[in-house]
């Protein structure tokens, strides 16, 4: 008998920001007691065992498998372990059954930028709106998010608690060219001093001496890749800087983006990173001018948050969910300007006195989230429910 259900049936061992949620969350749930759905080994915990076969590491097969588990197998787990309510770290459910559930929804992206012929527009239109009127509640990852489920599904605002997520404490932290890791003190203008004399051989031997700005994530259109793009060629002194763009290429969009660079004359000053191992992010995001993200809508947005644990100088975007992660810790910007994005740039690469002040901000900021925090708040609301 389990009155708590923690439906992991989506997590897998490479981290994405649904599985990194997860992982994060469920350790704070200890008090409740729950057992956990899971195809994984946690020794501290109940655990039933579920197919592994159900996560994204699977594609579309993966996906839909677990659409099917969720409506069938589920609700039969549910009723033999004698439970009361489960939770999911996304908003998946099974639907006109006895079970109680309490979901997670992280973004709305594919109804705010659709794209035709993706699985995820019917399963965002026809699916998730039944699942969020049956949930004994909602939670979302920001204020942004929460506004966006009342206006395109008509939940009330009553049914929805926003919870600010976290980062890894342990491991986003200031790196020095040594690849020391600082403490949470003394950065002050030393911060300044960081440029990409980054000893990373395996990711870009080449770009050892040149300053550079960073973008980390994919490539979809949404995020704003080509404005970026522009903003950099932009520069007055562009052939001085570098831009970084960590994270996996995409061939729908990459190689448009590849053509504009080649059209722009900058193919010596933008490097493809690809996927960047967890391991190396710290090193990669401390070595960098700034985090430039100027995606034209975020759920949360990791990257914003982990860069500022970093002390690295943030340009972001001044719309969804980002200036509820920022604050005043970062250059805010108008993400369909590709003035302004380069005015922001400019100024953070040649006025050493603003990037100090940001790096000192950008730690305090970070520093007023963590996964406990999280936790505890979604204790909170599952209390009420079991």
């Amino acid at each position: 008998m389990s009155s708590l259900l923690i439906n992991l049936s989506v997590v897998f061992s490479r981290p994405t920001g649904i599985s990194n949620y997860a992982k994060n969350i469920f350790p704070y749930l200890k008090p409740l007691d729950p057992t956990l759905l899971t195809a994984l080994n946690y020794p501290e915990f109940k655990c039933y065992s579920i197919p592994g076969n159900l996560t994204p590491a699977d594609g579309t097969k993966g996906h839909f498998g677990r659409l099917l588990w969720t409506q069938f197998k589920l609700p039969k787990i549910y009723k033999n372990l004698k439970s009361q309510l489960i939770f999911s770290p996304i908003p998946e459910a099974s639907l006109y059954s006895n079970c109680r559930f309490v979901v997670m929804v992280h973004d709305l992206i594919p109804l705010r930028f659709p794209k035709r012929f993706s699985p995820l527009t019917p399963y965002f239109r026809h699916y998730i709106p039944q699942v969020l009127q049956q949930a004994q509640h909602i939670i979302c990852n920001s204020q942004a998010t929460a506004k966006d489920i009342t206006d395109f599904y008509q939940v009330s605002a009553r049914k929805i608690t926003p919870i600010l997520l976290a980062y890894d404490v342990n491991h986003f932290r200031p790196v020095r060219e040594d690849m020391g890791i600082w403490g949470q003190g003394g950065q002050g203008s030393s911060l300044s001093s960081l440029s990409s004399h980054i000893s990373c051989v395996s990711i870009a031997a080449s770009s050892k001496s040149c300053p550079y700005f960073l973008y980390i994530g994919r490539h979809d259109p949404h995020k704003n890749l080509h404005r970026l793009i522009a903003a950099f060629a932009g520069l007055p002194n562009h052939f001085d800087y570098q831009l970084w763009l960590a994270g996996p290429q995409d061939k729908r969009y990459t190689p448009l983006l590849q053509a504009q660079i080649e059209e722009l004359g900058i193919g010596k000053q933008v490097k493809f990173l690809d996927y960047v191992p967890y391991g190396e992010l710290p090193k990669i995001i401390s070595g960098a001018i700034a985090l430039v993200f100027p995606s034209l809508w975020e759920g949360f947005g990791f990257p914003v948050l982990e860069a500022m644990a970093c002390g690295t100088p943030v340009i972001t975007s001044n719309i969804s969910s980002l200036p509820e992660v920022a604050g005043d810790a970062a250059i805010l910007i108008d993400p369909y300007n590709i003035r302004e994005i380069t005015e922001a740039m400019a100024k953070i690469a040649t006025n050493t006195q603003l990037r100090d002040r940001l790096s000192i901000a950008s730690i305090t900021r970070a520093n007023q989230f963590s996964w406990e925090r999280t936790g505890l708040a979604t204790v909170e609301v599952l209390k009420q429910y079991l």
